[in-house]
């Protein structure tokens, strides 16, 4: 089972940190753009390996960003997004913005 981090835990560097990667990024504005638990970590198309993959989504679950559950041979994921804005206002929207703009 995956350790979740709480955003009210998370220090602003640790979330400056997560996002400042461009496949994390590309992993939260998916996850922002549809339903919670629906997407399964095999379904997102990033050009990584799946040990890089997994990394990135460590380094997300760390920084409070998102929750993982299992279900069968599937982990599925969970944009954090109510929790992560009580902590960081406005972080999420820049970076969701930048992505629409691109």
């Amino acid at each position: 089972m995956p350790v979740h981090i709480h955003p009210a835990d998370v220090p602003l560097e640790a979330a400056l940190v997560a996002l400042a990667d461009p496949v994390r990024r590309t992993l939260v504005r998916e996850l922002a753009g549809g339903p919670d638990w629906e997407r399964a970590c095999g379904t997102f198309d990033v050009p990584v390996t799946k040990a890089t993959l997994s990394r990135h989504f460590s380094v997300l679950r760390e920084s409070g960003l998102l929750e993982q559950r299992d279900a069968g041979s599937k982990r599925f994921n969970r944009l954090r997004r109510e929790e992560f804005d009580a902590r960081f206002p406005g972080l999420l929207d820049l970076v969701l913005r930048e992505g629409a703009e691109a």
